[in-house]
């Protein structure tokens, strides 16, 4: 799904013009993007929660040569999926798999 797809889809179902639609998912991609930025915990409920983690320095390897390297402190974005969403695609999931099993049995 692409920023368009998501213009298109609030087009459709909140009845804005294109452009106005296409205008609001950037205002909402981009305060999510600056409160992130800022080290803001963004939490959409039923979907999931953004947040930044700062991470020590530590030692990686290469795995070509086995040269031990340092690795840099840095901050890094978690996403964690809501129980919600995770239910939702388990449920998907688990139906794909009987249909896939119901279209190989010829039932």
């Amino acid at each position: 799904m692409t920023r368009a797809d998501l213009a298109e889809s609030v087009f459709r179902k909140v009845g804005l013009s294109r452009t106005e639609s296409a205008e609001l998912v950037e205002t909402i991609i981009d305060e999510i993007c600056n409160a992130i930025t800022r080290g803001e915990v963004v939490k959409l409920s039923s979907f999931a929660t953004f947040q930044i983690r700062e991470k020590n320095e530590r030692i990686g390897r290469n795995p070509k040569t086995g040269e031990e390297v340092p690795i840099s402190p840095r901050r890094v974005m978690t996403f964690k999926a809501s129980n919600v969403l995770k239910q939702r695609i388990l449920k998907a999931h688990t139906a794909r798999k009987a249909k896939q099993k119901g279209q190989k049995t010829g039932a």
